[in-house]
């Protein structure tokens, strides 16, 4: 059981953040989903069940957080690790180890479990969560959603009596997350308390019992299942909630305004370490147009992306700009990435420098716009590290828009995104494209691509499997790409 006694707390040095006073119960077995904006106190929420607020992150805390009977301000680190396990929306942050057994083992190891029971456990693990073709391989060679599934294991394999679950679906496929659905369906019949924190809702409405709606540190509303989906569509965007059934999300059929430049792509080949990722891509698009990238977690849509801005050396094939061949050193000068892990690109002091940085003979103005129009301009002081997750995203995106490139490549933007800036992503995004850039966007978000996108690519199989234009004759065609029935 975890009890909140009138608990809140407000982070050292920013006041603003943080959680105003809660007081309630959540009984063993129950699946809770956290929802809400941005930065509304949903991870500050799970910060206080699993110890991370106070022993992590400074501040004032008032009240009593009790899990399992222990007074978790009062309680080591390692005891309450035993009993609440946490998955982190960024995977890479809690990796300790290079391959993924030993990642999977690493839990249990520290608990000194006999080496023949934690090999069956992995084993076990493995099994139970459909996760054979990851064994023995390497961290630094999955994909984003393939990390996911690991950080996931390495929590399940510990067996705790709860879990907290930030964004668990954010870099995941649709199988995968039908798959991570299942799950959790498994932990409810074995009795774990589930707590979600959550933006995509559509595959939890028949699993949680009840759902916490935060709203500027407040936890404002507690709904049923059945009081959430009875929600309007514009109810439910106006509190900045995703879709609870994908199947009524509907394609905006956006009309291509052809300008700017052509990218081709010739007999493309794409290795890595000898082994063939994707074969044989021949691709013409012009500017104006936004390419949603698709497929399954691991069918080479990272690395088509890193390819197409020269940052992916095993490479054959040609790719022109304007009917030019482009040497690797070339693309790199015409194109941005926005990486899936935007940490890797973050490296200025503040949010301010960090738009421009390394941008010659910036725009200013257009800089101050472009964080005013992606809601950032009141962090423009704060070190980009002390972000959550979806305004880091927001800033990598902002200076796609700064930096007066041709080509530009989006690698799973809106992850952690709530609907508010998910649609203040598609929307620069389109205008973007009405700039005459080439936009490509690697994702799984069904929701983004019907409002953001006008083709797709979809790869599969170690090739492109198909090509086409979101229009009405299109239609079923791109709900079976995203497995939607």
């Amino acid at each position: 059981m975890i009890r909140f006694e009138n608990v809140s707390f407000s982070y050292e040095g920013n006041e603003q953040e943080g959680l105003e006073p809660v007081d309630l119960t959540i009984k063993d077995g129950e699946c809770i989903l956290l929802c809400g904006r941005s930065g509304c106190g949903k991870t500050t929420f799970t910060r206080l069940i699993n110890g991370l607020i106070p022993n992590f992150f400074p501040g004032k805390l008032h009240g009593r957080v009790i899990v399992n009977d222990m007074v978790i301000s009062e309680t080591p680190m390692y005891q309450i690790a035993g009993q609440v396990g946490s998955v982190f929306q960024n995977p890479r942050t809690q990796f300790f180890n290079t391959d993924t057994d030993s990642e999977i083992a690493f839990g249990i190891e520290n608990a000194a479990l006999p080496f023949g029971e934690l090999h069956q456990r992995v084993e076990q693990t493995e099994k139970d969560l459909h996760i054979e073709k990851l064994s023995q391989r390497s961290i630094f060679e999955l994909s984003g959603g393939e990390k996911q599934k690991i950080a996931f294991a390495s929590v399940y394999a510990m067996n705790p009596d709860i879990y907290l679950l930030d964004e668990p679906s954010s870099n995941l496929d649709m199988d995968a997350i039908i798959e991570l659905k299942k799950t959790l369906q498994l932990l409810k019949r074995q009795g774990k308390t589930i707590l979600v924190a959550e933006h995509r809702l559509y595959y939890l409405m028949d699993i949680i019992d009840r759902a916490f709606y935060f709203e500027q540190g407040r936890l404002k509303k507690i709904y049923s299942p059945h009081e959430l989906m009875a929600l309007t569509q514009q109810q439910r965007e106006k509190m900045g909630l995703r879709a609870t059934d994908l199947r009524a999300a509907e394609p905006s059929w956006h009309q291509i305004r052809s300008a700017g430049a052509t990218l081709e792509l010739k007999n493309v080949n794409l290795n890595y370490k000898k082994q063939r990722i994707l074969e044989n891509i021949n691709l013409s698009v012009k500017g104006g147009e936004v390419i949603g990238i698709v497929g399954h977690n691991g069918a080479g849509k990272t690395t088509f992306s890193r390819a197409i801005c020269g940052l992916h050396k095993e490479m054959d094939g040609k790719v022109l700009i304007n009917g030019t061949v482009q040497s690797r050193k070339a693309l790199r000068k015409h194109s941005y990435l926005v990486m899936q892990d935007v940490n890797y690109e973050l490296f200025a002091e503040s949010v301010e420098q960090e738009s421009t940085f390394g941008i010659k003979n910036p725009d200013t103005e257009l800089a101050k716009a472009t964080l005013e129009e992606l809601d950032l301009a009141r962090f423009s002081q704060w070190h980009p590290n002390t972000l959550s997750g979806g305004q880091k995203q927001r800033l990598a995106v902002a200076v796609s828009m700064i930096c007066h490139k041709d080509i530009l490549v989006f690698d799973e933007p809106t992850s952690g995104l709530d609907f508010d800036n998910m649609l203040r992503v598609a929307q620069l995004i389109k205008r973007l494209a009405q700039m005459g850039k080439v936009v490509f966007v690697a994702t799984h978000d069904y929701e983004f691509v019907c409002r953001a996108c006008n083709c797709i690519l979809h790869l599969d199989e170690n090739k492109l499997v198909e090509s086409y234009p979101i229009c009405v004759e299109h239609e079923a065609q791109l709900k079976k790409s995203f497995a939607i029935t």
